[in-house]
């Protein structure tokens, strides 16, 4: 499929499970905000918000080892080497298991210091520790949903993911609406809801796995293999780092909130942020169903296919991206109203969201770039790629714009189509060198081609085709 198929139509097949699969993964806090927005108001969605920094760690985990070993699935998978699929699939659940549990435990102890780092005032902080201590147990079961998900789209079946976070998703809906709207259980409440519906989302991806572990013979237990571990979290730092980074710029951007804008400033990010996410998920669904078909692409050597995906995944990307961002700048006060009711922070919503997204349609390219650097194993590109847009620029223009210019809240968004642009410029010089050399590769396999086939035919094979 991934060799022969129409690329147009696997990157279809692909990216809309992975796209629907990001929206469904972005629902379980969008439904949690809504509800606790709802039936408690500003300073629910601000413990929400300052919480939201650690959910993003989390899933960034759940990316690069899915991202890693999914490209070093497709990639042995490609060359039909079979045997380090198997031992990629043990070692990718044993790393998973060593970071997340431990790391949940700290986070359990240290809880209100780290709120309090994250941005968490005196009257945010106690919806922000009910919240975090509860979802702190369904983090190990998001992590291997996801990462079961992607190993099953490298392995060809890409419905895995999609299946399991919509069961998931549906089941924090029902639950958030039994325990916040009828039994008033508050953030506690959603805290729960979003738990039980990741350890169930769970039980379903991996009751699908069952096939492939009798398939690959597979029988777990901890496994460590140093040259697999770095690969898988190599290749998948700058999926990390994708993630990460929205936890880690917005938690720098509380705090700059805090103390030049007050509590307002943080829930007004919280709810634009929470609309935000949902623009880059096309993007990102596009991108990361990309990568394993490039990846398996240059395993098998193909690289005319590899370049024709880059290209269709590039065009693809940007034109829904342009429609979704039209439709978003029409009715952003009707979007947004589904978070908030009050009308003040409504209106300062509305005004900071259409800065910030101004034009987010360009970083389209940056996306793909980060995610085809992975495929092709470059990892150094792709990591400096994916740090660049929010790390780079937009946190130190954001800084300067606010300390040097008291610009206040404004600085903020405005810092956001800033680095958008930059960082776009920068993707589309560095994919423009990648294709050249691409295109050097095409020509010299082309050339040996044309000599065997000469030589085959009896012909003379001299210099001249070199």
């Amino acid at each position: 499929m991934f060799e022969k198929g129409s690329v147009g139509k696997l990157l279809f097949k692909f990216s809309v499970p992975a796209i629907i699969s990001l929206l469904v993964t972005e629902l379980y806090n969008m439904v949690d905000t809504v509800f606790v927005g709802r039936h408690i108001g500003g300073n629910g969605i601000g413990g929400l918000v300052v919480v939201f920094p650690i959910q993003r760690i989390m899933a960034a985990i759940a990316m690069m080892i899915a991202l890693g070993s999914s490209t070093a699935i497709g990639r042995s998978s490609g060359e039909k080497d079979y045997d380090s699929v198997k031992k990629i699939i043990k070692n990718a659940f044993s790393i998973a298991i060593f970071i997340v549990i431990p790391l949940s435990i700290i986070l359990f102890i240290f809880r209100d210091n780290v709120l309090r780092f994250l941005g968490a005032g005196d009257k945010i902080l106690p919806f922000a520790h009910d919240y975090l201590s509860i979802i702190l147990f369904g983090s190990i079961f998001q992590v291997l949903t996801v990462v079961i998900g992607y190993m099953e789209m490298s392995l060809g079946n890409r419905k895995i993911l999609l299946q399991s976070n919509m069961t998931g998703a549906l089941t924090n809906i029902f639950v958030d609406y039994l325990l916040v709207s009828k039994f008033s259980y508050g953030v506690k409440g959603a805290a729960i809801a979003t738990a039980i519906s990741q350890f169930i989302g769970f039980l379903y991806a991996y009751y699908h796995f069952i096939e492939v572990k009798k398939k690959f013979n597979l029988s777990f237990g901890f496994n460590f293999n140093m040259p697999i571990w770095n690969e898988i979290t190599t290749v998948g730092f700058s999926a990390f780092i994708v993630e990460a980074e929205d936890g880690i710029l917005i938690a720098i951007l509380n705090n700059l909130l805090l103390k030049n804008a007050g509590d307002m400033g943080v829930i007004v990010l919280g709810v634009i942020s929470k609309l935000s996410m949902f623009m880059f998920i096309n993007m990102l669904g596009m991108a990361s169903a990309m990568q394993p078909i490039a990846a398996y692409n240059l395993g098998a050597k193909k690289y005319k296919r590899l370049k024709e995906v880059a290209k269709k995944t590039i065009i693809y990307s940007f034109l829904t991206s342009a429609g979704l961002w039209a439709i978003t700048m029409i009715f952003t006060p009707q979007l947004l109203s589904i978070y908030v009711k009050d009308k003040y922070i409504l209106e300062e919503s509305v005004k900071a969201f259409r800065i910030m997204v101004s034009i987010i349609p360009l970083i389209s390219l940056y996306y793909v770039s980060i995610y085809y650097f992975q495929a092709l194993g470059k990892a150094k590109k792709s990591f400096m790629v994916s740090i660049l847009r929010q790390l780079i620029v937009l946190l130190p223009v954001s800084i300067v714009l606010i300390k040097v210019f008291n610009l206040g809240a404004l600085a903020v968004w405005i810092s956001y189509p800033i680095s958008d642009l930059i960082s776009s410029i920068t993707a589309i010089v560095m994919m423009v060198k990648e294709s050249k050399k691409l295109d050097k590769t095409i020509e010299k396999v082309e050339v040996i081609e044309q000599k065997k086939s000469r030589a085959y035919k009896g012909a003379p094979v001299g210099d001249d085709l070199i």
